[in-house]
């Protein structure tokens, strides 16, 4: 059985869980503390400490690169998904990158400023210590402070994506490819803490986001 490791509020995770669920496969969730990466240390012959990492008999997949969609890809040829067609291989490049800098960067910004919800007292220190090393002392608190700014970039961020639903039920047409789950798993960091809901402004984007949280796929 595929085994899923992972954080369940990480954007990247949640891409690829819906991914496996939307195949229609059975597979097993590894939930790792975040101050706790010794399993996937060890499952990558400490060549990678990150999340997702996906586990399928003796094969162990995880990324080569911060764009790389090496696992996605994975079970996309592993299942025949028709994620990645080739008609669309640029375009989902271009988007991808777009929905994993200016969509992903409020969205876990705002998730973590909940921090104290989302890590158990033991992973608090270690996770702080993470957050203020990569982007400064104080950063958290400072993200607190932005939160409507950060609302407000998000809302924009997302109008592109709103106006490319407006006469389509997916991002690239009237199936759901790679880019629709990625931009889901990022939407899924945004809502996960339950404080904040879609934009009202993006209806077409609230109708996708229930299409993509229910659509399998077809026999």
């Amino acid at each position: 059985m595929i085994e899923l490791v992972q954080f369940p509020w990480s954007p990247f995770c949640i891409v690829q869980r819906r991914i496996l669920e939307f195949a229609g496969v059975r597979f097993k969730i590894v939930n790792i503390p975040n101050g706790d990466r010794s399993l996937v240390w060890k499952l990558t012959k400490q060549r990678y400490y990150g999340v997702p990492v996906l586990k399928d008999g003796k094969s162990v997949i995880f990324e080569v690169s911060d764009d790389s969609q090496v696992i996605a890809k994975y079970l996309d040829s592993k299942f025949s998904l028709g994620l990645f067609p080739a008609e669309w291989e640029g375009v989902q490049s271009i988007l991808w990158r777009y929905i994993e800098n200016d969509i992903e960067g409020p969205c876990f910004r705002l998730t973590d400023i909940h921090w104290r919800e989302l890590m158990p007292p033991r992973d608090r220190l270690l996770f702080l210590r993470h957050k203020e090393r990569k982007f400064g002392r104080g950063c958290l608190d400072q993200w607190r402070t932005q939160e409507a700014a950060l609302l407000q970039q998000l809302e924009q961020a997302l109008l592109p994506f709103e106006e490319m639903l407006t006469h389509q039920p997916f991002l690239l047409g009237d199936r759901p490819r790679f880019v629709d789950f990625d931009l889901y798993g990022m939407l899924g960091d945004f809502l996960y803490t339950g404080h904040y809901s879609l934009p009202p402004v993006h209806p077409q984007i609230q109708q996708w986001h229930r299409r993509v949280a229910t659509i399998k796929r077809s026999p």
